[in-house]
């Protein structure tokens, strides 16, 4: 029943029950959240922020593989580049949207264009104002309030960051959260009606006897003119008449303000799966330079690279058969330029870097005789690597010579070509005085 009024009326549930709403409840802090309200707090759209910022600026292209080796596939999908014409959306601010619509509702919803069965244009829907319903022959669509029109499954891409099971949409860390989150913002509040309005000498003032409405509001604004603000603060209060002043506030240290505001923070990050030093928090135990590569490596890990993951999976379903898209996460850990050169030292002398692989992650331009790979052993070419190989069994040839083994024996052993030999035996064996001009194999 109330799913054919929502439809009739074209409201969204999630307009009416959701964060995007008509109308929201307020949590028990007394302050309303919502996905739009709930981006002035700080701590969360400082997370949305580097989320959005990191993911979307990392390079994406298109590939194939032949072989098992993946090669760029061309030509590149123009939507890659430029994926809504009509508002000169770059790739940057189309995957940032995408990542706003799922941090802040758990669902990204991408409408496809297609001309000629080309896709020519890709656009991200508002999340609040799409409503995810299934038809009359049980096929899932997508029902856009105010445009009021349906979009089959085949026009939209669905990215969910978390789906209960046999939901058809996502759930919204906003909407779950809203609890922690109306604490957050009720302290934030809390703290500014404080610096803006407050008095630190928070509390009632005795007269005795009786006053007047009009001299009881004169006494308010003359004690209210000397220390409401911030610049006003802590200025000492003069009564008179026998006027006493008795404290009723409580301090915010007393009520522990900031330690709850700090606790917050932590909470929001952890939320976001936000690493407290990259949100330049002073909490103690937020950064440790022992431990900051660590923290990087983890933080593309399990923060970024779910959503990058989900990203390039939805993309994909755009391509050829074989073709995939792929985000290149390498910046995220190129670490210092030291650490940087270590690793393309050691990616060389193992053999599986060449000077011109280096160049092309350094948007260098490549070198002539750049593109030999190398082998560890003495950092020759490849193609030389038999003759270090050869190099070891002569050395061993010439011990066991040496060693007194028959020549030709230890050439058969060591699997080394046959090489005419002189037959005077090294002096080690026998004296020059001693070898028989006519016969020097007889002193074998």
């Amino acid at each position: 029943m109330l799913n054919k009024i929502i439809e009739k009326r074209s409201v969204t549930f999630q307009q009416v029950f959701g964060t995007g709403g008509f109308f929201g409840m307020p949590t028990r802090a007394g302050v309303t959240i919502d996905q739009n309200n709930s981006l002035r707090i700080a701590t969360v759209y400082a997370c949305i922020r580097l989320l959005t910022d990191t993911v979307s600026t990392l390079s994406l292209d298109s590939y194939r593989r032949i072989d098992g080796v993946r090669v760029p596939y061309r030509p590149r999908p123009i939507w890659l580049d430029s994926p809504d014409p009509d508002l000169a959306s770059t790739r940057d601010e189309f995957i940032a949207q995408v990542m706003v619509s799922l941090l802040l509702d758990g669902n990204a919803f991408i409408h496809i264009t297609r001309s000629k069965g080309e896709v020519i244009a890709l656009s991200v829907l508002d999340p609040v104002r799409v409503y995810v319903r299934r038809d009359n022959n049980h096929r899932i669509e997508y029902y856009v309030h105010d445009a009021n029109i349906a979009l089959s499954k085949d026009e939209v891409l669905h990215l969910v960051e978390l789906r209960k099971p046999g939901a058809l949409r996502g759930i919204s860390r906003i909407d779950q959260l809203k609890e922690s989150l109306g604490l957050t913002a009720a302290l934030d509040d809390f703290a500014a009606r404080f610096f803006g309005q407050g008095s630190t000498t928070a509390g009632i003032i005795e007269v005795p006897g009786a006053l007047s409405r009009e001299q009881a509001k004169d006494l308010i604004d003359a004690f209210e003119e000397g220390h409401r603000g911030l610049n006003q603060a802590h200025r000492p209060g003069v009564l008179f008449g026998g006027a006493k002043f008795s404290k009723t506030g409580v301090d915010p240290n007393e009520a522990q303000m900031l330690e709850s505001r700090r606790q917050q923070v932590e909470e929001v990050a952890k939320v976001f799966r936000v690493p407290l030093h990259m949100l330049s928090t002073a909490i103690p135990g937020a950064m440790s330079y022992a431990s900051v590569e660590q923290n990087a490596i983890q933080f593309a890990t399990y923060t970024i690279r779910p959503y990058v993951q989900k990203i390039e999976n939805a993309l994909t379903k755009l391509l050829p058969d074989g073709v995939f898209v792929k985000f290149n996460m390498d910046s995220i850990l190129r670490g210092d330029l030291a650490t940087r050169y270590t690793a393309y030292s050691t990616g060389i002398q193992s053999g599986f870097l060449n000077i011109n692989d280096i160049h092309r992650l350094e948007d260098m331009p490549p070198v002539e005789g750049g593109d030999v790979y190398r082998v560890p052993l003495a950092n020759v070419n490849l193609a030389a690597a038999s003759l270090v190989e050869q190099e070891h069994k002569v050395n061993m040839a010439t011990a066991l010579v040496d060693a007194g083994y028959d020549p030709k024996a230890v050439l058969v052993a060591l699997g080394l070509p046959d090489i005419a030999h002189t037959g005077v035996p090294p002096t080690k064996l026998q004296p020059v005085a001693n070898i028989n001009p006519a016969d020097p194999g007889s002193v074998y």
